[in-house]
């Protein structure tokens, strides 16, 4: 009968581990449906589909999450496997062991109503979410979804090496705005770190910088090296840009002209029917 006890108590462990991942995914940014589907897929090792693994793998909390998971959910299968072959291993008394299984069943309907009741998942979930945002340090805002984050939009850590066309050289010259590029901060080689840097903020050998900016912009100014060649290239870049904004700016105004004859064409229609 121990056996059998264990076996509950782990299952209710399981779902209470499930139902705060599923919580804490949540509040992530994922919808209530695909984050309680991937805590039970993380928990049980049967994985998900391609798309989903890139909205965990691009989120670092997130990939925390299903870590957590996936080390609960194999020590918990086995564990409860375990307890439920000792709890029939012996069978000597028919009568004790038909006791064993109305015991066992009974645990788990009780389980299962608990578990699917909507009054109990509400109260449960708003009980996790604050006990998560009180007790725990985890950054659950997605923070790629704030800044979006494409294939073309990235944010990256640089060095800045010797001979680079950044060392030593003020923000305000470089101007690499002009590029699209943003310096989100910079963290000196002793340690200390300047967030959202100034113009007169120098840029040092061995500085490692937070850039936010086209992945082939910045892939373009980590090569980028001192002399003419560099200021050439940083030319383009700014040119590139410009051409960039222009192209954004020629779709608003065909979006903008699309919208005004559709509204303007509106009552032109209406009196036609009429």
């Amino acid at each position: 009968m121990f056996a059998i006890i264990s076996l509950v108590i782990i299952v209710i462990i399981s779902l209470i581990v499930v139902r705060v991942a599923t919580v804490a995914l949540t509040l992530t940014g994922l919808s209530s449906e695909l984050a309680r589907f991937q805590a039970r897929s993380a928990f049980t090792s049967t994985g998900f589909t391609s798309s989903e693994t890139e909205k965990v793998m691009r989120h670092p909390v997130r990939r925390r999450i299903i870590m957590m998971l996936m080390l609960f959910g194999n020590a918990g299968i086995v564990t409860a496997v375990s307890s439920l072959i000792l709890s029939f291993i012996d069978r000597n008394e028919e009568t004790l062991f038909w006791t064993k299984v109305s015991v066992l069943v009974f645990s788990l309907v009780i389980i299962w109503i608990v578990a699917h009741s909507a009054w109990v998942d509400r109260h449960i979930s708003q009980f996790i979410q604050w006990a998560l945002q009180r007790w725990t340090d985890l950054e659950l805002r997605d923070y790629a979804g704030l800044l979006h984050l494409t294939d073309d939009y990235i944010v990256v850590e640089m060095v800045v090496r010797d001979g680079d066309w950044l060392a030593e050289r003020p923000l305000s010259r470089l101007k690499l705005t002009d590029e699209g590029v943003l310096v989100l901060g910079i963290e000196r080689a002793d340690g200390h770190y300047i967030g959202a840097p100034r113009g007169d903020t120098l840029m040092h050998v061995n500085d490692n910088l937070l850039l936010y900016g086209q992945a082939q912009v910045l892939k373009n100014l980590d090569e980028r090296r001192q002399g003419a060649m560099g200021n050439w290239e940083h030319h383009k870049a700014v040119e590139h840009q410009q051409q960039v904004i222009l192209h954004e700016r020629d779709e608003e105004d065909e979006l903008s002209d699309a919208e005004k004859s559709t509204e303007t064409a509106g009552p032109a229609d209406n009196s036609l029917r009429e």
